[in-house]
């Protein structure tokens, strides 16, 4: 388990935009996909993005698509997910996780990665 920190969640309106970040502390995470998956109440966890080791490939879930945009600064140890457009249904827990392997083809599963953050809350108001 690696020690992932999201942060940037908050309140915003129908239409707004988020920037999400997660960060490491004590590692680097050059070596590592990182994947975005978002959990609203009463629903499992949704992969929404991933992003490779290089930030050369990324992939995204059909629901966030043209909206979201997953990008990494490796200088700065962060992984960022800026997310435009949003919507109430994108109301949720959203959580980075890790994966030293994960090829991003797909954006995966919850049992695809290994290392996860505790989450920062999203609320979208209508």
């Amino acid at each position: 388990q690696l020690p992932l920190v999201e942060s940037g969640g908050g309140l915003v309106q129908l239409g707004g935009s988020l920037r999400l970040s997660c960060a490491a502390s004590g590692f680097s995470l050059d070596y590592y996909t990182i994947a975005w998956f978002r959990q609203a109440p009463g629903k499992e966890r949704e992969g929404i993005s991933c992003i490779t080791s290089s930030g050369g490939s990324t992939n995204y879930a059909d629901s966030v698509k043209g909206r979201f945009t997953s990008s990494r600064d490796n200088a700065k140890n962060t992984v960022y997910l800026q997310m435009n457009s949003l919507k109430p249904e994108d109301t949720a827990v959203y959580y980075c996780a890790a994966d030293r392997w994960w090829p991003c083809t797909v954006v995966g599963d919850p049992a695809d990665f290994g290392s996860w953050g505790r989450g920062t809350q999203v609320t979208v108001s209508s």
